[in-house]
């Protein structure tokens, strides 16, 4: 469960300071329905860019922004749907967009859901607290965009071998960066870090995705509304929804799938990461290129009960489709090949890791032998917004992008094969829920009985934890009304 004990004192205190910085926050039910969001917010932000370091933009924390840069309010669900033509694949791939939140990427979701339970119980002062976010890409920019809403330091911890977009974004909104050795997969490397800051004897609280429940809670709550209203528009008579399909990553994402499950019982939740750093596969390990989906442990927050399959994407894939998708003669190949021309335009709102789960995706429909009826959703977490940088490397190692690259890459996806996709049986889950025990228990200091609760205890530890959602929201309308500015 997430810790709900009110700190009276300290909660007063940030009461005040919201007051004086004319800051309130959003709770999941405006996050998931942003109707609800008081029209003294969105008249602001007919004014206010996506990225501006302005507290409004914290009610744009939904799937549901228009998709513009500045001035946008609420619609549909972002989202695009990948068609055979396109992924060889008889299943339509729904795909939600990362693209429109602020800084790019559903990740700051995640961080709100982490940081806003400390916020309006007390247990977190952004006046004195420094606000450190261990990630391995995103989240540690949501975090320190959603710190800098709220005027409070941060402390931001990546690979050294992230994306330079990140980091440039990142020198100008967090407090402190910190580049750790190693890439995506290196995820040792910044909890290492985080040990060496809580011995600093510094005033820190450390939110880490990989064990902060608030993340799938965010991932449970609003990303699985925003699918489901999604599957009631498609989900016409005689179509199914087959599965979920998320990288592995923090585990934060796959939360959706769990919610899925409890609406449609029949769907499949498939967690999806990279061949070169197999983990829940076959217990590999190793370094790849898909940015943002750390390995080499299994995360606190994964529930191994809910993930019906695993499946490893080779990261040469997702790097060429980068290529074929943004390139000016990949976009006319597709196009002569027969896949929408409106469609390929929109293609750049796939990010590396998208592009990873679209692969995974196909590979799950093809081995689950799905039909037109069937439907997959998948996430772009974020988009070519945070990449271009890897084009041009790309074109640098590989030179100038031909015509004859572009066949070379449609073949490459229409030959996706279902290798390296495992179905898992109760035992397959049990065993990876078990590497928990070497991350967790042993480096982490994780109590060895809770490890034990989330399997053999799981609906009592996993559903009502969930269910704290409609508590969190009666605190922050509560917190709201006595900042007094709505």
């Amino acid at each position: 469960m997430i810790d709900l004990t009110i700190h009276s004192k300290t909660l007063e205190k940030n009461i005040a300071y919201c007051r004086e910085k004319g800051i309130t926050l959003p709770t999941f039910a405006m996050m998931k329905n942003p109707d609800m969001v008081p029209e003294k917010i969105k008249d602001q932000l007919k004014t206010i860019g996506l990225w501006d370091l302005h507290s409004a933009n914290l009610y744009r924390i939904t799937w549901n922004n228009e998709p513009r840069d500045t001035g946008g309010l609420f619609g549909r669900v972002n989202h695009f749907v990948l068609p055979q033509e396109l992924t060889g694949c008889r299943a339509k791939i729904i795909m939600l967009s990362g693209r429109w939140f602020p800084t790019g990427a559903h990740k700051v979701g995640a961080t709100y859901g982490c940081l806003a339970p400390g916020l309006v119980t007390g247990q977190f002062d952004p006046q004195k607290t420094k606000a450190v976010w261990p990630s391995t890409g995103n989240y540690c920019r949501g975090g320190a965009y959603i710190s800098s809403l709220l005027a409070s330091k941060a402390i931001a911890i990546l690979p050294q071998e992230m994306s330079k977009e990140r980091f440039e974004w990142l020198s100008q909104i967090a407090g402190q960066v910190i580049a750790t050795p190693g890439c995506e997969s290196n995820v040792k490397e910044i909890f290492d870090k985080c040990w060496e800051l809580k011995k600093s004897g510094e005033d820190l609280r450390i939110f880490n995705q990989f064990d902060e429940m608030g993340n799938p809670l965010w991932h449970y709550t609003v990303t699985g509304k925003a699918i489901e209203t999604l599957l009631e528009q498609y989900l016409t008579p005689g179509k199914r929804f087959a599965g979920y399909i998320s990288s592995s990553g923090s585990g934060g994402t796959l939360g959706a799938g769990y919610y899925l499950k409890q609406k449609f019982p029949r769907s499949k939740v498939v967690a999806a990461e990279a061949l070169q750093c197999p983990t829940l596969l076959n217990n590999g390990f190793g370094a790849h290129r898909i940015e943002g989906i750390g390995d080499k442990h299994v995360p606190w927050v994964h529930n191994l009960k809910e993930t019906d399959f695993v499946v490893a994407v080779d990261d040469e894939v997702p790097m060429r489709a980068l290529r074929l998708f943004n390139e000016t003669l990949g976009k006319k190949a597709l196009v002569n090949s027969g896949v929408d021309a409106d469609l390929v335009e929109k293609l750049d709102l796939l990010g590396i890791s998208g592009i990873g789960n679209m692969v995974a995706a196909i590979k799950f429909a093809k081995y689950n032998e799905l039909t037109e009826d069937d439907l997959l959703v998948s996430i772009a977490t974020d988009s070519m917004q945070l990449y271009e940088s890897r084009l041009n490397e790309l074109e640098q190692e590989r030179g100038v992008y031909t015509d004859t690259n572009a066949i070379k890459d449609m073949e490459l996806i229409s030959a996706i094969t279902i290798d390296h996709t495992k179905e898992l049986s109760y035992y397959d889950r049990k065993a990876i829920h078990n590497l928990k025990y070497y991350t967790w228990i042993e480096q982490q200091g994780r109590d060895v009985e809770e490890l034990n609760d989330q399997w053999y205890d799981h609906d009592n530890y996993w559903y009502p934890m969930f269910d704290q959602v409609d508590s969190i929201d009666k605190l922050i309308t509560e917190f709201n009304d006595r900042v007094g500015l709505l």
